[in-house]
């Protein structure tokens, strides 16, 4: 009779634990910036973008699987709740629109971030860091060659 309830016991921890986890959702959080020197990546000149688009879309192949939307706050930071694995999806956290007209043109190849929103890889947290997004500036900073001047005297 023991040895029954010991392989019960067994068998039924790992379905309680993962039916936990399966239902509590990731938090993906992340940040969007306005790169002023239209230098392709942040400064110390950038400003971080309240009120900006993101989503979150996860596609299976071809087929979108789920889309979520969310808005930057006052920092710049958003932070966007995604119910359910996704598994084998390929998820991305991408800019929708800016809200500074001034700074509104998607910087290429930093207009998306990769996020991982399985549990199936070893990673314990359900939050999720994306890496930052940016705009570009419609006219760069009267500032930026000294700024950038002090990236390039750091690189020598």
């Amino acid at each position: 009779m023991a040895k029954l309830v010991v392989f019960l016991a067994m068998c039924m921890l790992p379905a309680i634990a993962s039916a936990h986890f399966a239902g509590s959702p990731f938090l993906v959080q992340g940040r969007v910036y306005c790169d002023t020197c239209r230098c392709g990546y942040e400064t110390s000149a950038s400003k971080y973008l309240a009120g900006v688009a993101v989503k979150i879309e996860c596609r299976n192949k071809d087929k979108i699987t789920y889309r979520i939307e969310g808005v930057t706050d006052s920092t710049g930071s958003y932070n966007i709740l995604v119910h359910g694995d996704r598994g084998d999806d390929v998820c991305d956290a991408m800019l929708v629109k800016s809200s500074d007209p001034e700074c509104g043109t998607p910087n290429r190849g930093r207009d998306r971030a990769r996020v991982i929103l399985t549990r199936n890889n070893g990673m314990t947290s359900d939050t999720r860091f994306a890496n930052a997004m940016g705009f570009l500036k419609n006219e760069p900073l009267a500032s930026c060659p000294q700024i950038l001047q002090k990236y390039q005297e750091a690189e020598d």
